[in-house]
């Protein structure tokens, strides 16, 4: 089942079990089953402190639960086979539970250990999800700190029945206790968050108590963590405020052109940016949505200063903006309605969902192209609509597309509406531009890839905008507010890509470092 380079590799990360440990496998006579059977064998093959049951009675079918020998309830279970991004998922649970620590902090390992209550987690995953393994690994090791917590992973392309009973079109999905809890990428420290209901406001009171920073930085994205650690580098005091470390990079599936790395997968290049910025004594706040800026010539306190959701203000001698973007939403009748219930942004995590199903894309650029190419091979018919008169992707892609026997093109194609049963999407209605004759396709998943919008919302009013919402910057990434520099997405830079992102991060960092020194602010 496994190849040889894996198998060795994995028996070097078995000798660090501490416990013995059962795999308990509940199986059927499918072709999975046997993967799932073969999977196990090999596993136990490489440990003697691994051990394999083949007579477990779960109703799905194939799975197997990963616990320690002679444990009443083995409390993770993995429902498929957890290959492609979910075999990490599986090595990590079968250290974790066989007693090799995890590398979360202390004090989030005792927050989940104090939870009290019972917790039945299911997660709907699908393997090519690059989002999945974070919520899996979460809830798993969450299952192995606290005997309360049970956690499946289920594969909604192989359980397809339960996919449909639950009308779940996007993944990961999770359940608790039958309920649906949150769909999306979720950390550990989000999960754990919603779960302990004190914790937002404890960590706004301690948010709140901190003192100013030389350099506070907005956003953990490329840009921000190229900020950070060029600042953190020059010994001055340095912050790091954000809604998720990693940003828009998480949600990107293949990255081939950052230079010197041949190919990489965003969710990896964002653990190792953070892993990068915690290697230097940068106070990184995570979970944290900014809500407003202030300016220092606007404050009591002589310094900038920013506002957070959570009701907390940081005070800093200069700001770096690196808020990024999200994706741009088509703004249409049923788009918000049908959210997650057939309509979808992401087309590598939810596309095998829609398995032999009609889909549309909207949008013709190189995201929009791509993603066709990527569901034309899983659906059964892929319709994609482009506003303009032509495409705007490479050449490459274009004619790469239109090789493709079940794509669509429709040109000059103005949606005007989402339509939907009450429970997942049925349909989408669109102007010809070219006519001006109103139409309708009938399908069930629209992916929409349209580009992207500046996060910039909360900073209307304080400083100067583009027509586009993005953020003015100067040579020296300088907003029009004096002590607040601006990087990555959310400027009006062209060229919207995670080295020049990167590149605008460093640039603002030495421009906020340059500020400090010339304006008489010292830093500390």
């Amino acid at each position: 089942m496994l190849d040889n380079t894996i198998k060795t590799q994995l028996q070097s990360y078995l000798t660090k079990l501490q416990y013995p440990i059962e795999l308990v496998a509940s199986l059927g006579h499918g072709a999975k089953d046997e993967e799932v059977r073969g999977l196990l064998l090999d596993i136990a093959g490489l440990s003697d402190k691994v051990s394999v049951r083949l007579d477990g009675n779960d109703a799905r079918q194939p799975s197997f639960t990963v616990g320690r020998t002679g444990e009443d309830v083995a409390r993770v279970q993995f429902a498929g086979v957890p290959l492609g991004h979910e075999f990490t998922s599986l090595v990590l649970a079968l250290l974790q539970v066989g007693g090799h620590p995890s590398k979360a902090g202390q004090a989030l390992i005792e927050q989940v250990q104090g939870l009290a209550g019972e917790y039945r987690f299911e997660t709907y995953i699908s393997l090519s999800c690059q989002n999945c393994p974070d919520v899996v690994q979460a809830l798993n090791l969450m299952a192995v700190l606290n005997p309360n917590i049970r956690h499946s992973m289920i594969d909604g392309a192989l359980f397809q029945d339960e996919v449909t009973q639950r009308q779940i079109m996007s993944v990961p999905s999770v359940y608790l206790n039958g309920e649906v809890f949150g769909q999306g990428r979720m950390g550990l420290e989000e999960i754990v968050a919603r779960l302990d209901t004190g914790a937002a406001a404890r960590e706004a009171e301690k948010i709140a108590g901190k003192d100013a920073f030389d350099v506070l930085v907005v956003g953990g994205g490329p840009a921000g963590a190229a900020a950070a650690i060029y600042t953190a580098r020059k010994g001055i005091r340095t912050g790091v405020v954000a809604e998720r470390f990693g940003g828009q990079v998480l949600d990107t599936m293949g990255i081939e052109n950052f230079i010197s790395v041949k190919e990489t997968e965003g969710p990896k290049l964002a653990m190792a940016l953070e892993q990068h910025v915690k290697d230097y004594e940068v106070d990184i706040m995570n979970l944290q949505r900014a809500s407003k800026l202030l300016p220092a010539s606007e404050t009591a306190s002589g310094l900038t200063e920013v506002r957070l959701e959570s009701g907390a203000t940081l005070k800093a001698k200069t700001v770096i903006i690196a808020t990024g973007a999200r994706w741009r939403e088509m703004n249409v009748p049923g788009e918000q309605e049908y959210r997650n219930k057939g309509v979808a942004y992401c087309p590598h995590c939810d596309g095998p969902l829609f398995k032999g199903k009609r889909v549309a894309v909207v949008g013709g650029g190189n995201s929009g192209v791509e993603a066709a190419i990527d569901l034309a091979g899983i659906v059964s018919h892929v319709t994609l609509l482009e506003f303009g008169d032509a495409m705007r992707a490479d050449a490459v892609l274009q004619n790469k597309l239109r090789s493709l026997p079940n794509v669509t093109v429709i040109l000059q194609a103005q949606t005007t509406a989402v339509s939907g049963d009450g429970s997942k999407v049925n349909g989408l209605d669109y102007i010809d531009r070219a006519s001006g004759e109103a139409r309708h396709i009938e399908l069930e998943g629209i992916f929409v890839q349209i580009g992207l919008l500046p996060n910039t919302d909360w900073l209307k009013g304080s400083v100067e905008l583009s027509s586009r919402g993005e953020i003015l910057v100067g040579r020296q990434q300088d907003t029009t507010v004096p002590g607040v520099y601006a990087a990555g997405d959310v400027t009006d830079v062209p060229y919207k890509q995670i080295i020049i992102a990167m590149g605008e991060g460093a640039k603002a960092a030495l421009g906020a470092f340059d500020h400090l020194i010339r304006s008489g602010v010292s830093a500390a």
